[in-house]
């Protein structure tokens, strides 16, 4: 499956499950637009994505901004003249039990895990709409599938993007733009290694393939999503996560 001649997005791209995405998109030749919270974070991103055989560029956004956004799409899209493929990843955790839980750590989590994504689609549908194609792929977690005790905060933005999503899929079908979302499961990434080998082992016992998925897992699904075996599918949730959920 080739990519070439596509551009994409991705955000939160300068690790994990983001940083993966890129690169194999860019393997399969779009140009790729590395975005991260700061100038310069996405540099090794782009390195490796030109490396794979795709042409990148980083930009520095926050994306719960909508200025920032605004400014984000302008400068993409007046480079480029279109978005083929945008891929909201970007996401932060503030976990605590529920009835500790701090409203600033909620509103936190919810800018950018789902104010984030809205604004990112919102800047770029009309120009897919206008292209009459693109693909939009979302990343949301099983969490906001199933829930999890000390992600109340974290469940709400990937449960709610989940809503979004289906909405937007409706919407934009008669455009030619697919709307899809991937949710992994337990990734080994960055973030997951600061939790305790004792939760890790508990949760390893509760997946049927018997091991932790990879960044490399998830940016395999998203580029399918991406390419033209899936121009059919929309508006769907594609779980990564060894059965864990099944």
């Amino acid at each position: 499956m080739s990519l070439a001649g596509k551009t994409a997005l991705v955000t939160g791209a300068s690790r994990g499950i983001g940083k993966s995405t890129a690169i194999a998109l860019a393997r399969q030749g779009a140009e790729v637009y590395c975005v991260s919270t700061t100038q310069g974070g996405c540099d090794e991103s782009v390195r490796l994505c030109r490396e794979a055989g795709g042409d990148a560029h980083g930009l520095a956004a926050d994306i719960s901004d909508e200025e920032a956004v605004k400014a984000l799409a302008s400068s993409v899209l007046s480079r480029s003249g279109n978005l083929d493929i945008l891929v909201n990843n970007a996401g932060i955790t503030r976990d605590g039990l529920f009835l500790r839980m701090d409203t600033g750590d909620f509103d936190a989590v919810m800018r950018v895990n789902l104010r984030g994504p809205f604004l990112l689609c919102r800047a770029f549908a009309r120009a897919m709409a206008r292209a009459k194609g693109g693909r939009i792929i979302n990343i949301t977690s099983v969490v906001g599938l199933s829930g999890n005790a000390g992600q109340a905060n974290y469940a709400a933005s990937k449960a709610g993007l989940v809503g979004l999503s289906k909405s937007l899929a409706r919407e934009l079908a008669g455009r030619g733009v697919t709307v899809n979302l991937v949710a992994p499961g337990f990734i080994t990434t960055d973030m997951t290694e600061e939790i305790p080998s004792a939760m890790k082992e508990a949760a390893l016992k509760g997946i049927p393939l018997g091991r932790f998925g990879s960044a490399e897992d998830v940016a395999g699904a998203v580029v399918f999503l991406a390419g033209e075996p899936a121009s059919y599918i929309t508006g769907q949730v594609l779980v990564v996560d060894g059965g864990m959920t099944m």
